[in-house]
């Protein structure tokens, strides 16, 4: 439709509190100011209404012409001191003002994250390493958005934040896993220990992200692809600092670190383990319920599928000024329907069905458009030489041989030969083989008329320029119902049907509805391919990782409870969710904040091997809160930070959704999943994935022990297994001490056992 007519920019402007005179005055003036086409104002109750003026204003140029920009300035400052409101494309400019929101987000982000920094972190030099890694895999990643041509303006503005969010945690589990390491170690030693520890734990959790994130990439819509794409790279350049940058920066700054020491902020929460320790069999059959509820009214959330209808807490200025101009006057759709050009009989007829149809409060067509307000004529009626000769005041004989020479050109030489009186043309073709003839002199007329012709013509140009190209008409149908539900998509089935009995096949509906439509119809399937790769993806990650069928199910159960329960939210508080919120952020919650369930469980199963499940639980807890809550909390506030302050609808729906889902899997994997973790410790130990080693016995009757290489650092206690072959006896009720100097006389001691087949006290 873009590349086939010209579409003249427009604006919906209401005054309220004014006279109908008042009105009346206004509506003059407004079509008095340069670049302004003309104005729709009566004193029906489409256009005046509780002491409120409504004007249909069309300009002279496209909505980013200079002339249009100017008049709608003009306009705007005329009615400011008014109780006005203005909705048009004219002038507005949403990437500048989403710059500068998130220019705000951002700032005020990055304070918050300092602040949580300093509460979690356990030295105040730690701080510097983190925004120094973050600034870097932040500018590493804006900068190579070069190389992908164009990104949309709503994936440039969250990419930052979401990118730091998401992302922040790698950074702060090697960073803890560094100051514990530091505890026994010199710097060195600490970075490279805690670096070959953190490394399996960083990695599985940046795949869940990636999987998630990755899923989001095959929607159909551009912008899942565009966001993915880009924050799938930011994975992976905070994943490049925080493995090649960050070390060195612990190295760097290691004395100062140490140096900076203080006590820690984060309280211990071992109160809160025993007392989810206690009610595991409360919360977990609690939870259950909550699910099925949750899956239930998730269910019957209303999706929109335009930006004009979504429920938003912070609407822009446009969409105030939609709202009251729709309380007032009532809904106001437009519906453009392309049919191929050539045929007026068959857009007439199309008009005139649609104009039946309940809804459908206009029309607008070559087919509807009128010549002169003194005649009922449209451009596409056809009129004798007697009747034109009457509407333009040419003399009889002149009009009868124009008509007698288009018949000629055209190839029509009966009808304008023989009988030319009867014969008919389109009023449209014919003012524009009168105006080729004037301008060529074959034609003389008297000023008066010209005058009135140079008029008609500038009329019929751009009647042309916007219903019709070469191959191609345009017909605009407005109703009197919203951009999307189940009324509007039927109206758009009738009006496709009445086009479709003179058209056939060829017709193309255009407009907000028909985007609608069209995504309301590929949601389904978009949702269900990205819900089903995600999860997937994930479960086999999570297989990999912890090498138990049982521990994947539990997790992902965990946090698709979680997803479930944020958008049964909207239902209950009766909004609506835009579906791009749905899409992208069911993938964003699954990948990201399974990392917190992933820190929780691996903790937790490293101290079952050494204490009971219920200790281990508590200890778990206490020991992952300060990492999990930095997290989680900074992804919290940064996602209600972008829904509290963006006033575009997109990235609103998003930040809140992100905000609650991010907070409603801290409180779940805080709290239910330690319990089921517990609850489900035989389907952990019996779904185990192990591999069976034959170890050959020795030929040698000597006795030997078999030591497993490695080496001990630190100060540790734990139970050494061995495989002893001769007496079986020698290490009962033993106690063996290593300690991180002697771990190599393990390996001597083996040794002359088997040389000299002793092996008893040893």
């Amino acid at each position: 439709m873009d590349e086939e007519f010209l579409t003249l920019g427009t604006a919906r402007v209401m005054v309220s509190n004014v006279t109908y005179e008042r009105a009346e005055e206004m509506a003059g003036y407004f079509e008095a100011v340069s670049g302004v086409d003309s104005v729709e104002f009566d004193d029906t109750e489409e256009h005046y209404k509780n002491s409120a003026a409504y004007y249909n204003i069309t300009f002279a140029g496209e909505d980013d012409d200079e002339e249009s920009l100017a008049a709608m300035e003009e306009i705007k400052n005329y009615i400011s001191d008014m109780d006005a409101y203005v909705v048009s494309e004219v002038g507005k400019d949403e990437t500048a003002e989403l710059e500068e929101q998130m220019s705000i987000i951002l700032i005020i982000a990055a304070v918050i994250i300092v602040l949580v920094l300093l509460f979690t972190s356990k030295s105040y030099m730690e701080i510097p390493v983190f925004i120094i890694v973050f600034g870097a895999a932040a500018v590493l990643n804006m900068g190579t958005n070069y190389f992908l041509g164009t990104i949309s303006y709503i994936t440039n503005a969250v990419a930052i934040v979401l990118q730091l969010a998401l992302a922040i945690d790698y950074a702060i589990i090697l960073c803890h896993r560094y100051m514990d390491e530091r505890e026994n170690l010199d710097v060195r030693e600490a970075v490279i220990a805690a670096l070959s520890k953190a490394i399996i734990e960083i990695s599985s959790s940046s795949l869940t992200t990636i999987a998630g994130l990755f899923a989001i990439t095959l929607m159909q819509l551009r912008i899942g692809r565009d966001m993915g794409v880009v924050l799938i790279k930011g994975i992976f350049f905070s994943l490049f600092t925080v493995f090649f940058l960050m070390p060195g920066l612990l190295m760097l700054f290691g004395k100062s670190i140490d140096k900076t020491h203080h006590k820690s902020f984060v309280p211990s929460i071992r109160a809160w383990g025993r007392l989810i320790v206690k009610t595991r069999w409360i919360l977990a059959p609690v939870f259950a319920v909550v699910i099925i509820a949750a899956v239930v009214l998730s269910s019957k959330t209303e999706y929109a599928f335009s930006l004009n209808t979504v429920s938003t807490d912070k609407p822009s200025d446009e969409r105030i000024a939609m709202d009251k101009i729709k309380e007032n006057f009532g809904e106001s759709n437009t519906i453009a329907v392309i049919v191929p050009s050539g045929n007026y009989e068959s857009e007439k007829r199309v008009l005139e069905k649609a104009l039946e149809l309940d809804a459908v409060t206009g029309v607008t067509g070559l087919a509807s458009t009128t010549v002169k307000d003194d005649y009922d004529y449209t451009l596409t009626d056809r009129i004798t030489p007697q009747e034109l000769s009457e509407m333009m005041d040419i003399d009889i004989d002149v009009t009868r041989l124009l008509y007698k020479a288009y018949g000629i050109d055209s190839g029509q030489y009966g009808p304008a030969l023989l009988n030319v009186d009867s014969y008919s043309v389109p009023l449209i073709d014919m003012f524009m083989f009168l105006c080729e003839n004037v301008d060529e002199g074959a034609i003389e007329l008297d000023d008066d008329t010209t005058e009135d012709l140079e008029e008609l013509y500038g009329t019929l140009q751009t009647a042309l320029l916007q219903l019709q190209s070469e191959d191609y008409s345009r017909l605009v149908i407005t109703a009197d119902t919203g951009e999307e539900g189940a009324e509007t998509f039927a109206l758009m089935e009738e009006i496709r049907a009445a086009a479709a009995e003179y058209y056939g096949d060829d017709v193309i509906l255009v407009g907000n509805s028909t985007n609608a439509k069209d995504l309301s119809d590929s949601f389904g399937d978009d949702s269900n391919k990205i819900n089903i790769i995600t999860i997937l993806s994930v479960l086999v990650i999570l297989l990999f990782t912890f090498k138990s069928a049982g521990v994947p199910v539990l997790l992902v159960l965990c946090i698709q409870g979680s997803i479930w329960i944020n958008f049964a939210c909207p239902y209950i508080a009766g909004d609506n969710i835009y579906f791009l919120a749905y899409l992208v952020v069911s993938s964003i919650q699954m990948g990201a904040t399974i990392d917190y369930a992933i820190v929780l469980t691996n903790r937790y199963l490293q101290l079952k091997d050494e204490v009971p499940p219920k200790d281990a639980v508590v200890t778990a807890i206490d020991e992952c809160f300060p990492t999990i809550i930095t997290s989680g909390s900074i992804l919290t506030i940064a996602g209600y930070l972008i829904g509290f302050i963006a006033t575009e609808p997109v990235i609103n729906a998003v930040g809140i959704c992100i905000g609650r889902g991010t907070l409603i899997s801290l409180i779940i994997v805080m709290t239910v999943l330690p319990q089921l973790l517990m609850l489900g410790d035989k389907l952990i130990e019996r779904t185990k994935i192990t591999v069976k080693v034959k170890i050959k016995k020795p030929a040698s009757s000597k006795p030997s022990v078999l030591v497993l290489q490695g080496k001990l650092t630190g100060g540790s206690n734990a139970d050494i297994k061995m495989i002893v072959y001769g007496k079986s006896d020698i290490l009962k009720n033993s106690k063996i001490e290593v300690s991180a100097a002697g771990a190599e006389d393990v390996h001597k001691l083996a040794e002359k056992n088997d040389r000299e087949g002793e092996s008893e006290n040893e």
